[in-house]
């Protein structure tokens, strides 16, 4: 299917503050780049790659309602962080708003924070890019960037490394979908305890 990528840019603006629509670009370049070099469907990840973020700009409570009313299961965690449920929301959106009916799509939507079992390739790029798009500025993004260029797969296991000592050391909830899809990488590595 072709995507008018110029309407869903301009219903995506309306969204977003500018600082995170720039955000949505970057992950959407990056997105394809990726796309590119790993033999994925480079149309999907565009799409997903500017999607990533739409319902970014809904408040904790809306995202709350959001949930309800699509009947995203809420466990105690995202009760504490709904923050994290604007992956899941935003793959709902993106069908409501930007008529995205992919599953693939709106999986890779879904789980883009958080990560899960079982991703998908165009999940890992839409995670990855999300993560190390050049808006980005952390400790360690060169580092990620230069893996993302040569394994995937290590640069997911990174990915997943930071994000889980981030929030470790700031006393944060940790999903367990993180923690699940970092050790599915690092079984897939063949690194895990056998």
């Amino acid at each position: 299917m072709a995507y008018d990528i110029e309407l869903i840019k301009n219903k995506l603006r309306s969204l977003l503050d500018e600082e995170r629509y720039l955000h949505s670009i970057g992950v959407m370049e990056t997105a394809i780049h990726l796309a590119k070099k790993y033999d994925a469907n480079v149309e999907k990840a565009q799409v997903a790659g500017l999607l990533h973020d739409c319902a970014k700009g809904y408040s904790d409570e809306e995202l709350l309602k959001f949930a309800q009313r699509y009947e995203i299961e809420v466990d105690e965690v995202l009760k504490h962080a709904p923050f994290l449920l604007h992956g899941p929301v935003g793959a709902y959106l993106a069908e409501e708003i930007f008529g995205i009916k992919d599953p693939e799509v709106k999986r890779a939507i879904a789980l883009h924070t958080t990560g899960d079992v079982n991703m998908t390739l165009l999940d890992e790029i839409i995670f990855l890019a999300d993560y190390i798009e050049p808006n980005r500025d952390f400790k360690g993004v060169e580092e990620l960037r230069r893996l993302a260029k040569e394994n995937l797969d290590l640069a997911l296991l990174k990915s997943f490394d930071s994000t889980i000592c981030y929030v470790i050391e700031r006393g944060l909830l940790l999903y367990e979908k993180t923690v699940k899809a970092r050790n599915y990488i690092l079984l897939k590595l063949g690194s895990g305890e056998k």
